[in-house]
């Protein structure tokens, strides 16, 4: 019934899994669908921490231009985004283990970012990420 209820009214079968939990009757409650749910509360702290890369990875990129057209404002969004990152990561600290997989991620839609806001051509950006984890 649970997972029938799951497809058809999830509002409805959120209302009765929540009450078998505080109830504490475990024999009514849809655990591969809640497993599911718990597994996709995940997905917002990784997301932001994916989306602040590519943030700090385009101006990175964008930071390799000649330096004449560096500017303050690229430095700053450098800057917060490395803070930012460490902020979330020191509350995340799992986070930490998918970072090489978020820098690949992030890395991709950085270089999106570049291509709409410079000039530059897709074969004049790097194919790989050139920064360590270090220097990101």
């Amino acid at each position: 019934m649970s997972t029938l209820l799951y497809d058809s009214d999830f509002y409805r079968w959120t209302v009765e899994q929540v009450e078998r939990l505080r109830l504490g009757r475990w024999d009514g409650l849809d655990i591969e669908n809640l497993a599911e749910e718990i597994e996709s509360l995940d997905n917002p702290k990784s997301s932001e921490l994916k989306n602040r890369l590519a943030i700090l990875l385009a101006h990175l990129i964008k930071w390799d231009l000649p330096p004449m057209l560096r500017g303050k404002s690229w430095r700053l969004t450098i800057k917060e985004q490395r803070i930012q990152i460490k902020k979330l990561i020191r509350k995340n600290p799992s986070l930490k283990s998918y970072l090489s997989e978020v820098i690949t991620d992030g890395f991709e839609l950085a270089l999106v970012w570049v291509e709409k806001e410079t000039r530059l051509k897709p074969k004049d950006l790097p194919k790989e990420c050139p920064y360590s984890v270090e220097q990101i």
